[in-house]
């Protein structure tokens, strides 16, 4: 499979989300421009973003809404149960929780843990909140595919790396820093650490959105052009 863009795979996700707003509308065929129009890029990038995975459309007749749904719920990984936890339960890590939505794609919370002593032991979503001391236990006798980051900056590296202790290897961090993988001497440079090596870490920045909308209000032309390639 050729190198995949990562901004391809956020159109992917949104193309889902088309989908699904298609289907409750009994709405059965798309086409490429239509998916285009609705998603703010050009006919070309959704054919181009879907080749990467496969052919999904017959020429001149489109897409099927239920056929292409189900195959980027496939390729996205969405037809399996992803488990979570979840460290940081202050109100952001509690409005996470109680976000709706997410077990209707296979993500399942499976622990809760913080270490404030007026937190832990609460009850959210039938889940005991854990003390962090209990965290890599707790993932040694579970399944933990994917931890969120719910907590104050400074706290944010050090819970990262107890997810990575742990062995858990995709993070979501809430937190408005960047995780920063540790490094170790190599023969020509700093390398990061092996147990670094294979984590994912996605970083959910409201500010940063909040700049970029600030931007694109003050210049809405720059974002009226619809994508023709990508631009990363």
């Amino acid at each position: 499979m050729a190198e995949i863009p990562t901004a391809a795979i956020s159109r992917l996700v949104t193309y889902l989300r088309i989908l699904e707003q298609l289907e409750t509308q009994d709405v059965s065929r798309t086409s490429s421009s239509d998916l285009a129009e609705r998603a703010g890029v050009s006919a070309f990038q959704v054919r181009k973003d879907l080749a990467y995975f496969g052919r999904f459309g017959t020429r001149g007749m489109g897409y099927t809404v239920p056929i292409l749904k189900r195959e980027l719920v496939r390729v996205l990984g969405l037809n399996q149960t992803w488990n979570v936890v979840i460290v940081g339960m202050g109100r952001l890590g509690q409005a996470i929780a109680n976000y709706p939505g997410a077990s209707d794609y296979q993500f399942q919370y499976a622990g809760l843990f913080d270490v404030s002593p007026s937190i832990v032991g609460q009850q959210i979503r039938n889940l005991t909140v854990r003390h962090m001391d209990d965290l890599k236990g707790f993932i040694t006798q579970n399944k933990v595919d994917m931890g969120f980051l719910a907590v104050p900056p400074d706290r944010a590296q050090d819970a990262a790396q107890a997810l990575v202790d742990a062995g858990v290897r995709g993070i979501l961090n809430f937190a408005p820093v960047v995780i920063q993988p540790p490094t170790e001497s190599g023969v020509n440079a700093q390398e990061i650490s092996d147990e670094w090596r294979a984590v994912i870490i996605e970083n959910v920045d409201f500010l940063a959105g909040m700049k970029r909308l600030a931007f694109y209000i003050l210049n809405p032309h720059l974002k009226d052009a619809p994508m023709t390639e990508d631009t990363e």
